[in-house]
């Protein structure tokens, strides 16, 4: 089979490797799509060690080349030894992660927070990226009649986006202003307005990304040329937001949010870091401000993103595009330059 292999930094290979086969617990995918993520971007243009330097991963043993795609969908071909609640011709998003079961993180019931957390399609054997691959029954989540393929591989970053707004409290009704209109800003606006939240500000510096945004129905604002607080003041009485999210990674995202907080508000910090910024804490203190950080997805946020499609609150039009295998270096460069939004990868081409 064909798939998208990184084997260093910015050198992704289109290489074919032999087809996989389901141990016993697992199941083998054809995949139909797999999106392009931020995690990617960071693995590509990263200073990677040479492969046979590459240490292993703790929990996977995987390294370099590794076939890129952790959040992606396909139909399930074959099951291995043991499997009884998975049917072949079943149609699936995965759950892709894999974390030890024994740290605090794990024993507290949060997987996405643990200590040697691994992704199928990051450090794993396989990934979506590739025409097959295989994953343990248990990553599987099943896709009702009204969900297709396609708004299959988006369940994962939308669902990086609902366990964002879970983390978030807002009740229905309030208010909030999400910072960046990439694909998580995206969908941190669709889990939204599924929970009731309809008085919501994006604000976005790039042109491009604020029409994506504004044609599904969003209320956009330039950061840079508008002015954010007289937004804030008017979508909130003057009260300010009940809760800020950062899905732009940008340190003015996050200084700029405090102060459009309502007292006792939240900002979720949901984007990672490149740089460190300062701020000042005596506005978090006069305020009783909280901020918590949110990082990927419980197994049950992935049920409640598919349900949630399957009554009709995503839309796929303006913000995803589909490409082949020979076009995912192409698109890399694509969204480091700021551009696009979800690049779709289809498992055949």
């Amino acid at each position: 089979m064909r798939a998208a292999r990184l084997h260093g930094t910015e050198d992704l290979r289109i290489d074919t490797v032999e087809d996989p086969s389901p141990l016993p617990g697992q199941v083998k995918i054809k995949n139909a799509y797999a999106g392009i993520c931020g995690s990617d971007l960071h693995m590509f243009y990263a200073e990677l060690p040479p492969a046979d330097q590459f240490p292993p991963h703790p929990l996977t043993g995987a390294g370099l080349p590794q076939i890129l795609g952790h959040e992606f969908s396909g139909t399930v071909v074959e099951l291995g030894a043991g499997v009884t609640d998975i049917a072949v011709g079943d149609r699936v998003a995965v759950w892709p992660i894999y974390f030890c079961g024994e740290c605090a993180a794990c024993r507290g019931g949060r997987p996405n927070a643990c200590v040697k957390i691994g992704f199928h399609g990051l450090n794993s054997h396989g990934g979506g990226m590739a025409e097959f691959t295989t994953v343990d029954a248990s990553k599987v989540h099943v896709l009702p009649e009204q969900v297709d393929l396609r708004f299959g591989a988006l369940v994962e970053p939308m669902a990086v986006a609902w366990h964002a707004v879970t983390r978030s409290a807002v009740a229905s009704g309030g208010t909030a202003l999400i910072a960046g209109a990439g694909p998580i800003g995206i969908g941190i606006w669709f889990a939204l307005r599924a929970r009731g939240i309809t008085r919501v500000l994006v604000s976005e510096p790039s042109a491009e990304r604020r029409e994506v945004i504004a044609a599904l129905g969003a209320t956009t604002i330039d950061p840079v040329a508008g002015d954010l607080p007289a937004a804030v003041a008017e979508l909130t009485g003057g009260d300010g937001v009940d809760v800020a999210f950062d899905a732009a990674g940008a340190g003015p995202a996050i200084t700029s949010a405090i102060p459009l907080l309502t007292p006792g508000g939240r900002l979720v910090v949901a984007a990672i870091h490149e740089r460190p910024i300062e701020f000042m804490p005596t506005s978090v203190v006069m305020a009783e401000t909280e901020i918590v950080g949110t990082l990927g997805y419980l197994p049950e946020d992935f049920d409640a993103v598919i349900e949630a499609m399957s009554n009709g609150h995503y839309d796929a039009t303006g913000w995803v595009t589909e490409i082949g295998l020979d076009d995912v270096t192409g698109a890399l460069a694509t969204l480091r330059s700021g551009r696009g939004a979800k690049f779709l990868v289809r498992g055949d081409s």
